[in-house]
């Protein structure tokens, strides 16, 4: 079966750049891609991956007494065992975790 139909849809150009380069990578074009997408989706009737709002962390207000006690408990003994790190070493951690510079 020829692939005739056509989808349109707006995407914000930088997104649409990114992500281009990295089907580029992968080898796959965005019509590929999509063509596994709805694929995908007819072979299984669901959205191939879940759709949810990230979890956070709470605020200090947002806490209740219990959950800072135990928060404070974890921290105090993690510093017991030495479990600890310096802010250079968390900032390595955070620049090869999320590829900053």
């Amino acid at each position: 079966m020829l692939n005739s139909a056509t989808v349109y849809a707006r995407i914000d150009p930088q997104l649409k750049s990114d992500v281009d380069s990295i089907l580029k990578k992968l080898g796959v074009t965005p019509s590929q891609l999509i063509q596994m997408l709805y694929s995908q989706i007819k072979l299984t009737e669901r959205i191939p991956f879940d759709i949810s709002l990230p979890k956070r962390p709470k605020s200090f207000e947002e806490l209740t007494e219990e959950e800072l006690f135990e928060i404070l408990e974890k921290g105090n003994k993690d510093a017991e065992e030495g479990k600890v790190y310096t802010s250079e070493q968390i900032e390595e951690m955070l620049k090869k975790k999320y590829n900053l510079k």
